[in-house]
């Protein structure tokens, strides 16, 4: 009689699990004060996998303002298997709180939003969607703070979920996206989703952003103290119309961010005045700064919302949020500030007419 073949029960098959990619699951969900991680290859992978637990007739409320890709996904995609999709102001309670249907199922909200940095106030949310029914699923993308700063679990939300290429990465080498709950019935579902959708991480890339985390904080701790330098800079600068940083007193949610968070990312959203042929000769003069759609890595980069990352947004939509073809997005890196600084200046000066160049 021969004998049986005894097989390791917990790593059978990579897709399914791996230790590489398990460590970093645990590593992120303990960030989030959350007790279940799962990792993908990207973050609208992660994307994807959630609005899976979804069926058709089920009803969304998606904040207005949100990444370009996660709009695109919830216009074009989700709509083939019959979920509605209601795009509202969630900085505006009462707005969600109208927007909330018989057959909602989630609410999925970033903040500070991309590119707008409008914050929505977390906690308040969380108590008229649980009031109103507890099978709404709440879900925050916490990409553009990183728990570092923001901890959504812990202001009652359901799922937490980030692209990791971006702020937890941090080295501009990876692409992976992560969701974090506490809830035990969403890890069996998430769970089985993961494995059974297979968008999974290789065990390299989960080294990589793991090594990343490592020194989050530290980064965190430039990017804030960088990002606000810029901005105050932006905000007296004659080129510049408007400047949206959470950290500025002039931001309409500044109050909230100091109750909500315990510090910013290097995420600025700013105007120079003119239009699109301004904002071309800003970014075409620009010698630190690289023209780039990502963020949140060790490198400063700028965009053009309107032409990259939100170019597949409606144009009448980007008008409503009042993202004009002027409008700069930037991630501050960790670069010398000066010398941010006067890149940014001898740009901007060069782009517009003032008087001064």
């Amino acid at each position: 009689m021969g004998k049986r073949v005894r097989f390791h029960q917990e790593y059978v098959y990579g897709r399914s699990n791996n230790p590489t990619r398990n460590s970093l699951e645990k590593c992120i969900a303990a960030l989030e004060n959350g007790k279940h991680g799962f990792c993908f290859s990207s973050g609208l992978a992660a994307m994807d996998t959630v609005v899976h637990l979804l069926k058709g007739g089920d009803h969304v409320i998606c904040g207005d303002d949100v990444y370009g890709g996660t709009s695109r996904y919830f216009r074009k995609v989700i709509d083939c298997v019959g979920v509605d999709v209601t795009f509202v102001d969630t900085t505006d309670i009462d707005s969600v709180r109208k927007a909330i249907q018989k057959n909602t199922r989630m609410l999925w909200l970033e903040t500070p939003s991309n590119p707008m940095m409008k914050l929505s106030d977390i906690k308040e949310i969380a108590d008229v969607v649980k009031q109103y029914s507890q099978d709404i699923l709440y879900v925050v993308d916490n990409t553009f703070m990183t728990p570092y700063f923001q901890q959504p679990l812990s202001l009652g939300a359901d799922i937490v979920l980030h692209s990791l290429t971006k702020y937890m990465n941090g080295h501009c080498d990876v692409v992976m996206g992560a969701v974090v709950t506490d809830k035990d019935d969403l890890n069996q579902r998430l769970r089985f989703l993961q494995n059974s959708v297979g968008a999974v991480p290789s065990p390299m890339d989960c080294f990589l952003v793991h090594r990343g985390l490592k020194t989050l904080h530290l980064r965190m701790r430039e990017h804030m103290r960088s990002g606000l330098a810029v901005a105050r800079f932006l905000e007296s600068h004659p080129c510049v119309a408007k400047v949206l940083h959470p950290g500025l007193p002039s931001h309409p949610q500044h109050d909230l961010a100091l109750k909500q968070t315990s510090g910013f990312s290097g995420m600025i959203t700013f105007c120079l005045k003119g239009g699109l042929p301004e904002a071309t000769v800003f970014t075409k003069n620009l010698k630190i700064f690289v023209l780039a759609e990502s963020l949140g890595g060790f490198e400063s980069l700028a965009e053009i919302p309107a032409l990259m990352t939100h170019a597949s947004i409606p144009k009448e939509h980007r008008e409503k949020l009042g993202m004009s073809d002027a409008m700069i997005r930037l991630s501050v890196g960790l670069e010398t500030t000066e010398d941010l600084i006067d890149d940014l200046d001898r740009a901007l000066r060069q782009a517009v007419n003032v008087g001064t160049n």
